[in-house]
């Protein structure tokens, strides 16, 4: 694999299928890859958001890109996408499982048990199918990585409602036992955290001044919060190899939200 350089990396001949890509930090990711010369699948749920991200991914400098629409909650379709990436490029070298979804915050009382199946099922299922389809391929070569978003809220409490916090909770669960399974087989797995990060799907709650982010914000050391970028970069740095004693991690990008 490539090595990181002074000038933060390359990512040349390296093959990469980002979930979530339609938006938000897996269009940064895939933009971010592109721009180190990685080929890019950019898979979302969304068929016309996906192909802006694989043209932005062009753009960007990838060699080659493609764009699949598919819902990777289901295992027929999270098989296919993986299978269309393999036919396309011959292998995949990253994963990156991103596609995530929200919970408005509901409480246990709240929360209906049809928005805890679909986020389970989003953040947490789609995960391990994935995984499960990629992951022979990169056992028989003996080299890959998988890299999952994860968050805070998979950390610690207050960060979202029950169904996000309590699947965020088990995407890092999912991390080390995937990680724990095929370390040995020369596959690399690790999760980041990100805390607070402006992107599509959180602008609704930035745009509301009175929302619960703005009691966050006041009490993160930093100040701050994220842009899709910064997260990108991070997911870069675990795709190039330059970290390869890193196994089931959880790498932590909250503005020091979680020191306190």
């Amino acid at each position: 694999m490539s090595t990181l350089g002074v000038d933060g990396g390359r990512l040349d001949d390296l093959v990469a299928l980002i979930t979530g890509a339609g938006s938000g930090i897996g269009r940064a990711m895939a933009e971010e890859f592109a721009a180190r010369g990685a080929m890019v699948a950019a898979c979302d749920l969304h068929g016309e958001t996906v192909q802006d991200a694989a043209e932005a991914a062009r753009a960007a400098g990838a060699p080659e890109a493609c764009a699949i629409a598919a819902d990777v909650a289901l295992a027929d379709q999270a098989a296919a996408a993986v299978a269309e990436v393999e036919r396309r490029f011959g292998r995949i070298d990253v994963l990156c499982s991103n596609a995530g979804v929200l919970d408005g915050y509901a409480t246990a009382l709240d929360a209906t048990e049809e928005l805890w199946d679909r986020v389970f099922a989003v953040n947490v299922k789609a995960c391990w199918l994935l995984s499960r389809a990629a992951l022979p391929a990169m056992r028989e070569r003996g080299s890959g990585a998988i890299i999952v978003t994860a968050s805070v809220c998979g950390l610690v409490a207050g960060g979202g409602g029950v169904a996000y916090t309590s699947s965020k909770h088990a995407v890092v669960g999912l991390t080390r036992q995937l990680a724990f399974e095929n370390a040995a087989q020369g596959i690399r797995i690790n999760a980041i955290c990100p805390g607070v990060v402006q992107t599509g799907m959180t602008q609704p709650l930035f745009d509301d001044r009175s929302s619960v982010m703005y009691e966050f914000i006041p009490n993160i050391p930093s100040g701050t919060w994220a842009q899709p970028a910064e997260i990108a970069k991070l997911a870069a740095l675990l795709a190039s190899g330059e970290v390869p004693f890193m196994h089931g991690a959880t790498v932590v990008a909250d503005g020091g939200w979680t020191i306190k």
